[in-house]
């Protein structure tokens, strides 16, 4: 249940058109349901703003449906995913709740109306994309439209430096890297927003499966950067939504 639902239902109730019992039983969801093998946070869009994530692995495909399902049935209008899922996870979780629109491996329903902010997405290397996919996803469910350059890494920087100007008036951008990790540094030298950087998985032996663009990225001398954790493109999502609310 988010704001704008809760507020609904206590006008309901002084309204008479919802008995108070009724709005007790909704009430009752909150803060969660316990469907025995997961306990779904109804009340995060109220305490946080922000959806709750299904996140599919670990997780058979009737469990991310039931829990797709459960989140759906909660009244309000904010979005609901299932992040990281495979084709199996997909196709139960939309064929038990229809309507749903799936990219890359992530899935939202019930996405927000569009709403301002000048956000950027980069990549470094089109292998980053599929990291940025998901973040990308994720600023779409919660309605905004992020514009994505791909393939902008420090190798052809002139390639990231043809975007200068538009960076410089965005509301926020996402830098999405592996190998060394150095895109964020360039990128927070010139633009004032806020930067975001993930770091990726992608590169060879010394890249250690993204642990050094990671503390590539902790060591920035850029500053004020953020840096979430290895190929978390929904955290980066998150907080681009943090900054911005």
């Amino acid at each position: 249940m988010d704001e704008p639902a809760l507020r609904q239902l206590l006008d309901d109730v002084r309204a008479g058109v919802v008995a108070p019992d009724e709005a007790v039983r909704r009430l009752r969801r909150l803060p969660f349901a316990d469907l025995g093998f997961a306990r779904v946070d109804h009340h995060r869009p109220l305490r946080q703003g922000l959806a709750e994530a299904v996140y599919a692995p670990g997780k058979t495909p009737e469990q991310c449906a039931a829990i797709v399902a459960e989140l759906l049935d909660e009244p309000g209008d904010h979005p609901v995913l299932l992040t990281r899922a495979g084709d199996a996870q997909v196709a139960e979780a939309l064929r038990v709740n229809p309507g749903g629109h799936r990219t890359a491996t992530t899935v939202a329903w019930r996405p927000a109306l569009e709403r301002p902010g000048i956000v950027f997405v980069l990549t470094a290397g089109t292998a980053d994309l599929p990291v940025a996919n998901e973040c990308v996803a994720t600023l779409n469910a919660h309605g905004l439209r992020p514009h994505v350059v791909a393939d902008a890494g420090v190798a052809g920087v002139h390639r990231l430096l043809v975007h200068a100007e538009e960076l410089a008036g965005a509301d926020a951008v996402v830098v999405v890297a592996g190998m060394e990790g150095a895109l964020p540094s360039l990128v927070g030298g010139i633009t004032p927003a806020p930067v975001v950087a993930v770091p990726t998985s992608a590169g060879y032996g010394a890249a250690l499966e993204g642990v050094t663009a990671l503390l590539g990225m902790l060591a920035s001398c850029a500053s004020g950067i953020t840096v979430v954790g290895i190929d978390n493109g929904y955290g980066a999502a998150c907080a681009v939504l943090r900054l911005l609310a």
